[in-house]
């Protein structure tokens, strides 16, 4: 699989782009603040109608844009996979009118797939891409949320199941802490719990599953990826921390780990009556990482967890190859700037074999000549893109 062409209009600090990409590597080079970023969240965002950053969705309509009448963005790919190509649009919309500040109501996502109107799930997986920032190593050292949330893009992107057993868990989740809420403020009755707890298990235990055997086979690429780009000085392991033990999980099948999740889930009914909330499940579940069987969340430096992040990163493209016959597109986001020369080359020569690869930077320089002169080298200024 490989981007063939790239539109915007109106996204971000892109007006209108229109840009053809070859398959193998590409480097786009600008100074902070060009659009570099943008290129690779549009790319992101068509893959997974998410950005990376923390973005209000109304600020991915261009400023200048949002002052007209019927303000507008939309991102649109020509993607060629093995045996077929597909066409795939989003386009974004306010809801309603601007309000009085100047500032855009809701956004409203348009979606089409080969020119048909199609729903979110329907998008996510067409075209599979895996993107590492320097904001990544918050996976590491960051928040539980964000290391769930990393798993389920994953996932999701090449299991239809996943994606919809999740969207159907947080819905099954929302509705359960209200009816505790109601509980603990003797509104409802407990044994009204039945029903929701089914649900739960049953689109729960899917997800636990699916990410612990994410995780088993995350491990085994990132292993010997780790220790490529480290130079042979760290043992890298992922560790799966789910909120239910993990007896039924050892089984490696659905109904154990429904069993398990069932008996678990018994077992905190007080704890989750006085709290008024769900304490057991997939939305409490976390993911280690151990160097030399030390917690690099916790004792990690920040040169460290960086060089996690991008074995991650990689591990996942060759999950993704794994799991569905096919290369995603690679973007890497300043990727050399907090990298010594040595692990640069690691990483320069472990990214060779991949199917497409797009690589920001503000300095060429950072490149050692004989990779340049493989690659096609972009310029951007000020939302514009050209060969270089």
């Amino acid at each position: 699989m490989y981007l063939q062409h790239l539109s915007l209009t109106n996204f971000r600090n892109y007006v209108r782009l229109e840009l053809d990409l070859p398959p193998h590597v590409s480097v786009f080079q600008g100074a902070n603040a060009q659009g570099k970023s943008n290129l690779l969240e549009s790319i992101c965002f068509l893959a997974t109608i998410r950005f990376s950053r923390t973005v209000a969705e109304r600020e991915l309509i261009n400023w200048e844009a949002a002052g007209e009448k019927l303000p507008f963005a939309r991102l649109s790919a020509n993607i060629q996979k093995a045996e077929r190509k597909a066409q795939l649009e989003i386009i974004l919309r306010p809801r309603s009118a601007m309000h009085h500040q100047g500032t855009l109501a809701t956004i409203q996502k348009h979606i089409r797939v080969n020119g048909v109107a199609r729903r979110a799930v329907d998008l996510i997986g067409q075209l599979n891409m895996v993107m590492f920032s320097p904001r990544d190593i918050d996976l590491i050292g960051g928040e539980p949320a964000t290391r769930r949330r990393y798993l389920d893009i994953t996932n999701s992107q090449v299991d239809p199941q996943y994606l919809r057993a999740s969207q159907r868990y947080n819905k099954v989740l929302s509705q359960r802490n209200h009816l505790l809420r109601r509980i603990a403020a003797c509104q409802s009755r407990p044994n009204e719990l039945l029903f929701w707890d089914q649900e739960l298990v049953k689109a729960g235990a899917y997800i636990i599953l699916q990410r612990q055997r994410t995780i088993a086979e995350l491990n085994d690429l990132a292993n010997p990826m780790h220790d490529q780009l480290s130079g042979g000085q760290e043992k890298l392991t992922l560790q799966y921390r789910p909120s239910i033990d993990k007896e039924g999980l050892e089984m490696g099948a659905l109904p154990e780990v429904e069993q398990a999740f069932n008996r678990v889930l018994g077992a905190a009914r007080q704890r989750e009556l006085a709290r008024g909330l769900s304490l057991i499940g997939p939305h409490r579940d976390d993911l280690g990482f151990l160097v030399n069987e030390m917690d690099m969340g916790t004792y990690g430096s920040r040169g460290q967890q960086r060089t996690i992040a991008l074995s991650l990163k990689l591990s996942e493209a060759r999950f993704m190859l794994m799991r569905t016959g096919e290369w995603p597109v690679l973007l890497l986001d300043d990727v050399l700037s907090e990298l010594d020369p040595e692990r640069r080359q690691h990483l320069l020569e472990a990214i060779s074999s991949y199917r497409q690869v797009l690589i920001t930077t503000t300095d060429l320089d950072r490149f050692p000549s004989e990779f340049l002169a493989r690659a096609e080298k972009f310029r951007i200024a000020d939302g514009r893109i050209e060969p270089a």
